[in-house]
């Protein structure tokens, strides 16, 4: 990461929110004045467990996510940390007669699950479970309502804790706490007090628009002021049990965590590791060195902190120097599809210029986003401003919802009626593929949102354009929420004058049912019309939605398409294998199944493990090129199931884990999607959507946005 990309700021108050902690146990000023030791340890350090989980939830929470991957890895790690840290402490526990009391069972459990088995030790399963409940809480609720929900939890956690007295005076409330209390001592834990920040942070990460330097800094500035009041009326007035939960500590860190993002420079990559040992050791510095410092608290701060910092940042440099674990590296995979979301980006915002007045971008993702991968375009389209979707299948729809889209998804294509529960579950707009489907699913009796099909001239799906009294029927019932009505444009794609005659006819005949609606006194839903080459030939029909497939993927389907607008669109995908093996080949040999390859002189090949079981297609054999640095060399023989050969003849320089590219995303590249489908004699919609079974889809590096 760049110099002026990276989170110095984070990093910085990482160590400094640690020697916080260190603070709050040792008391720094508490030789010197009571008050300026509650103000430094019970307010101003209570910023340092709650900075930690915020960092946790800006990294790792999402609204998006294919998988609890990132969720089961956070877990296991912390999970390790946990256990060795108890071990750490356990000849301590033991001087200190841990294991002696008379309920050590319910005593071990509780601590093990909620308080720690050392006093600092409550951050780790703190950190678990409230990051197992904030992840539940986003991917059910989104952030706005998970966020709502965890303030509701800390609400509970504050009358726990600050607040106390409240519940003192209401003996039906002290009954339900003093139930809480046999659980756990304290409410700052992950079940009240850790979901609400991680949900902040994560909120943080997904807000578009940062505060500006002065937002943060006033808004900081002014609920530390409402914090410290809060704090010392409290305090004052005895109405605390504990003091780790605040009112004002919420807004003081979401805007403190605007500010430090704000705080952009070179990365120390010891900070991290360091900042966590501190953590972790320095109750056993502070037993350590107490016999010798106990005498002034200040100076008995400055050496814990002195000897706890020492020893972390050498135990974090030996981590480093002997930790061997490395990002994935793309170049591992036999083969995989490249993604540059930047030419992604740059085809939405060239295509929103090109809509008609007042219309919206619908994202075409069905069949893993033409190959692309639906996860990855999805939620890079959602991020861009999207908010409308359209797939084939109700499982498409659903995987979208899974993975946090929130927008408008339509299903294109045909759903049993069996499904409908599914449909209001997950929030699916349905197609009406005919008057006959129609009543069938209105017959669930569960309320569905739908778009009316109309057969303009395709004969694929719809009702018919001069089916008025169908159309009328279908706002009758009950069950069915009408939000669209579209037609297809069979071949908007050609500019031969009867298919644009053609067009113009479905044209007119859709609008024309649009104006006997009208008529009749029907509201008129979103109208959409035009996919990728509906826009591009027809650019001024009047509509809601323009259905956006091939063209947002930078590609036309076919190289010699020409259309009337014609927008710098930039390809997206690119298809890499890497050679694995390189041999020498005699004249008169041959390569592959049916030997339909032989040698005309002596010859050096390679192998690419890749094959039409990764959707390229067979009848490429012979035809294909692929281009590996410079290089543009053929394919030799049959394409098999997993593997392919080229001719390296002449290539002396390409050796075995150099990477091969099948299928180009660089500007007028001869290996461009379209070139590749024409060579299979099909079109690079065909050709995408093969892709992706089983290959994995790699963000460009140089292109992540």
């Amino acid at each position: 990461m760049s110099r002026e990309r990276y989170d110095t700021g984070i990093d910085w108050l990482r160590l400094a929110a640690a020697i916080l902690v260190i603070a709050i146990h040792t008391s720094p000023l508490a030789d010197f004045s009571e008050t300026g030791d509650f103000i430094l340890t019970r307010v101003l350090a209570r910023i340092a467990v709650p900075f930690f989980f915020i960092t946790s939830g800006y990294f790792l929470l999402s609204r998006y996510h294919d998988s609890d991957r990132k969720l089961r890895h956070f877990l296991k790690k912390t999970g390790w940390i946990y256990g060795a840290s108890i071990l750490l402490y356990l000849p301590l526990n033991f001087r200190n007669g841990y294991f002696s009391q008379s309920q050590l069972l319910p005593e071990l459990l509780k601590d093990l699950i909620f308080d720690g088995t050392m006093y600092h030790l409550w951050y780790l399963p703190a950190s678990m479970l409230g990051m197992l409940i904030a992840w539940k809480l986003v991917e059910k609720l989104d952030f706005s309502k998970g966020l709502v929900m965890a303030l509701l939890l800390y609400l509970v956690g504050l009358f726990g804790d600050s607040y106390y007295v409240v519940v003192e005076k209401l003996p039906l409330l002290k009954a339900f706490y003093d139930r809480l209390f046999e659980l756990f001592d304290y409410t700052r834990n992950g079940l009240f007090f850790a979901p609400v920040f991680l949900i902040l942070g994560g909120f943080i990460a997904d807000e578009r628009r940062k505060l500006s330097s002065v937002e943060a800094g006033v808004g900081f500035l002014i609920s530390l002021g409402l914090l410290l009041a809060e704090a010392l009326i409290l305090h004052r007035h005895g109405f605390q049990r504990h003091d780790s939960m605040y009112v004002f500590l919420l807004p003081a860190m979401y805007f403190l965590f605007h500010l430090i993002l704000l705080w952009k420079g070179r990365r120390i990559p010891l900070l991290r590791p360091a900042s966590l040992v501190v953590y972790l050791i320095h109750p056993l510095v502070i037993a350590a060195v107490w016999r010798f410092s106990s005498q002034n608290s200040l100076f008995h701060f400055g050496l814990v902190c002195l000897l706890s910092l020492l020893f972390s940042f050498a135990m974090a440099a030996l981590w480093l120097r002997f930790s061997f674990k490395k990002p994935h590296n793309p170049e591992k995979d036999r083969a995989y599809i490249e993604l540059n979301l930047a030419n992604l980006t740059h085809n939405v915002s060239v295509l929103k210029a090109a809509l008609p007045a007042n219309a919206e971008l619908m994202g075409v993702v069905k069949r893993e986003a033409y190959g692309h991968g639906s996860y990855a375009v999805a939620t890079h389209l959602e991020k861009t401003g999207v908010k409308a979707f359209a797939v084939a299948t109700i499982d498409e729809g659903i995987a979208l919802r899974r993975y946090g889209i929130r927008g408008e998804i339509l299903i294109l294509g045909f759903t049993d009626v069996r499904r409908a529960k599914e449909l209001k579950t997950y929030r699916l707009t349905q197609t009406l593929i005919d008057f006959p489907y129609a009543e069938k699913l209105n017959r669930q009796k569960i309320p569905v949102s739908v778009h009316i099909a109309i057969d303009s001239g395709m004969h694929r799906l719809g009702l018919d354009t001069d089916d008025l009294d169908g159309v009328q029927k279908l706002f009758q019932m009950k069950h069915l929420h009408i939000q669209g009505l579209f037609t297809h444009l069979c071949c908007a794609d050609s500019r031969k004058p009867e298919d644009i005659s053609f067009t113009r006819k479905q044209i007119r005949s859709f609008y024309g049912l649009i104006s006997q609606m009208e008529t009749a006194g029907l509201p008129i839903p979103k109208i959409h019309l035009q996919s990728s080459y509906g826009l591009l030939n027809y650019p001024d029909l009047p509509c809601d939605y323009v259905r956006a497939g091939i063209s947002l993927y930078g590609v036309f389907s076919s190289p010699d398409d020409r259309t009337l607008l014609q927008p710098k669109l930039r390809p997206v995908l690119a298809l890499k294998a890497k050679v694995v093996l390189i041999r020498e080949i005699s004249r008169g040999e041959t390569v592959g199944y049916g030997r339909t390859f032989r040698a005309e002189r002596n010859s050096r090949i390679a192998i690419l493990p890749i094959g039409y079981g990764d959707g390229l297609p067979r009848n490429l054999s012979g035809k294909a090129m692929v281009r590996i640095s410079t290089h543009l060399l053929p394919v030799i023989g049959r394409i098999c199931m997993d593997q392919l050969a080229i001719d390296l003849t002449g290539a002396d320089d390409v050796s075995v884990g150099d990477t091969a590219i099948l299928i180009d995303n660089a500007e007028n590249s001869h290996l461009l999607a379209p070139n590749v489908a024409a060579l299979s004699g099909s079109i690079s919609n065909e050709l995408l959507c093969r892709l992706g079974a089983r290959l994995p889809v790699v963000i460009a590096e140089e292109a992540k946005v």
